[in-house]
Order: structure tokens, then sequence, then C-alpha cells
């Protein structure tokens, strides 16, 4: 194989379109912007106006609170930090917490801190799982194989 002889799937780039390029392009003239009027114009195009008619967004009803102080947490259930101590990703030995669990790419980003869930089986002997929070049943389940979880005080009121 050369570098020269080196090219894409066929159909798998496409060229840009270029606008304004003389009348049998297709988009020549007013380069798709159709005939005068706001629309044609640059920098303007009003998100959300109806042209004066009173707006969707504030013709239907609020309803709800938005909680801007909410805690996001990120949900892991007990099957998949069992499949990543067999995959030896993740070590039973040493405190499983959200460090470990970006590392081994059981989690992607920690957020406010991880929560486990039961859905799912562990197995692995004496797991001691650092988190913000877990539900009654993975305590239990973790407890059972014999390991623990530790939740901070104010998050286990």
């Amino acid at each position: 194989m050369k570098l020269n002889l080196v090219k894409d799937n066929p159909g798998a780039t496409k060229n840009a379109k270029r606008v304004g390029r003389g009348i049998g392009s297709g988009t020549g003239k007013t380069s798709g912007s159709g005939h005068k009027g706001q629309k044609a114009r640059s920098g303007v195009s009003i998100n959300g106006f109806e042209g004066g008619q009173m707006p969707i967004h504030r013709r239907l009803p609020k309803r709800g609170f938005n909680n801007v102080f909410r805690k996001n947490y990120v949900e892991v259930n007990l099957g998949r930090l069992q499949a990543a101590i067999d995959a030896g990703k993740l070590d039973a030995g040493k405190p499983v917490d959200s460090a470990a669990l970006l590392a081994a790419g059981v989690i992607s980003k920690p957020r406010d801190g991880v929560r486990i869930l039961a859905k799912g089986e562990l197995t692995a002997k004496n797991v001691e799982i650092h988190a913000a929070g877990a539900s009654k049943a993975a305590i239990a389940a973790v407890e059972k194989s014999g390991g623990k979880i530790v939740v901070p005080v104010a998050a286990a009121e």
C-alpha cells in the first residue's frame, strides 16, 4: 500500500454547497435566501418570533419548579461493578470510589457523585465502595457478599 493510493470510500465526503456562483448553479443571485424581507438580511431572523402572534412559549402555561441546586448523581448498578471486576478493570481489594470508576471506564463523568443501585448481582467478596448515595437494596446486597458501602453521614439521613 502506498500513501498516494489511499483514498476515501466513494460517497464518504461531499463538497460544500457554494452559493452566489451564477444562475446555473441553482444557488446564484440570492444564494438561497429568497427575495427581500427580514430573513434575506444578514444577522436577523428572530428565534421564536411568530409574526406578531403571541409565541407558543408564551401561550402555553408554565408548570412546576426547577431546582437549580439539585444534585445530579451518576447511577451505577451492582451488575456493572461486577462486570468491571470480572474484566480486571476494577480491583476489588482496594476501595472503589468515583476516581476508580472513572479510571475503569464504568462512568464517563463523576458529576455530583456516584449512587449505587441494586440491579444485577455482586459476587466479589469484601468490596468497599465509597459513594455519595446508595439504595437500601444495594447496601443489603453488598453487605450480604461481605463488603460494605461507605456513604457520607449527611447523605444517609
